[in-house]
């Protein structure tokens, strides 16, 4: 296992940040470092524009900050991507689409017990990005199997470059849209989703998982072949908790859990002290405990991290920074309690 648990710290990508040495500091503070993504610093930052690099017809309309998708423009760069595939480094993320990617790089991570990177996950990016008829591309049988193909070159790229920093790297695949799956409305079938995102999992090396902050079907993820799932478990403690056999084959397997536990939204962060956060997660290792999950086993296999990512509070980057400090202190608060090492 490449992945360490025992409650060390990490946290999700996107940040609020405009001063890309001050965000690096604050995912440097952390055990586990990731380059964060800064949407506010540059579109090109935006984890969407970041994972559209080279993709065929992309339309990326920077004045606007809109990304969108055209057939016609697919159509005739199609041929041309395909004649790249066995170029690695036609898939990594080019200085223009990250600034912040490329400063990461050049840090001596050696010393860290992991580190790790993140993209933008095949469902939600074709979610998100509609062709001219305002249908999603993910609905489109002739684009997705290629955009599956595409987006496992791009976590295979980067995955291998932060291995060359660090032998323990490993991938957040980031699937916020996977919460819309299961809507009887999202037009692409839950059954066939599956298979296609274990045949996605099945190209890219490990390690490997997907990181999302909504409440989707959990038996879904924890059945993937994932080796690290990261959650919001402050908003999904109760629901998660619920599936707790999958949770224990998840494991068995070697999974990682990252418990996402500090809120990074201004308001409910002021509602919660250290205390209350301690006994909200503890309640939910405790009915995990009950259910046949011995608690040590467990944290062995977690990490801690804040709940989810936030760009909209209105003192930018502020109440973020004070939940990466909540969530390093209570990483060294429940260590000490839990004896580990």
């Amino acid at each position: 296992m490449t992945i360490p648990g025992n409650l060390l710290t990490t946290a999700m990508a996107v940040m609020p940040h405009t001063d890309l040495e001050r965000a690096m500091q604050c995912a440097f503070s952390l055990d586990i470092p990731f380059w964060p993504q800064l949407p506010r610093l540059n579109y090109y930052e935006d984890m969407y524009v970041q994972a559209s690099e080279h993709f065929p017809g992309i339309l990326l309309d920077m004045e606007k900050r809109t990304l969108s998708f055209s057939m016609e423009k697919f159509v005739l760069e199609y041929e041309e991507a395909l004649s790249h595939f066995e170029d690695p480094g036609y898939f990594d993320i080019s200085p223009r689409y990250s600034t912040v990617y490329h400063r990461f790089l050049e840090w001596d991570l050696s010393d860290r017990q992991a580190i790790r990177g993140q993209l933008e996950g095949p469902i939600s990016f074709g979610m998100n990005v509609l062709d001219e008829n305002r249908r999603p591309i993910l609905f489109d049988d002739t684009i997705r199997p290629f955009m599956f193909e595409f987006m496992a070159k791009r976590v295979n790229t980067q995955l291998a470059r932060l291995k060359q920093m660090n032998p323990n790297a490993f991938m957040f695949i980031d699937e916020p849209g996977l919460q819309f799956l299961f809507s009887a409305l999202s037009g692409y079938d839950a059954a066939a989703a599956f298979k296609e995102m274990e045949a996605f999992f099945g190209t890219i090396q490990r390690p490997r998982g997907v990181h999302l902050c909504g409440n989707p079907d959990w038996d879904f993820l924890l059945n993937l072949d994932l080796d690290v799932l990261s959650l919001d478990i402050y908003s999904n403690g109760e629901v998660f908790s619920q599936y707790a056999d999958s949770i224990k084959r998840f494991l068995d397997r070697g999974g990682v859990i990252v418990w996402g536990l500090v809120p990074t939204n201004a308001e409910p962060f002021e509602k919660e002290d250290m205390a209350g956060l301690e006994i909200r997660l503890t309640k939910v290792w405790e009915t995990l405990d009950r259910k046949g999950i011995e608690r040590n086993w467990l944290l062995s296999r977690s990490l801690l991290s804040p709940a989810t990512c936030c760009l909209i509070n209105p003192d930018g980057e502020k109440t973020v920074e004070k939940a990466f400090e909540r969530v390093k202190a209570l990483s060294g608060h429940l260590r000490a309690r839990f004896d580990l090492s």
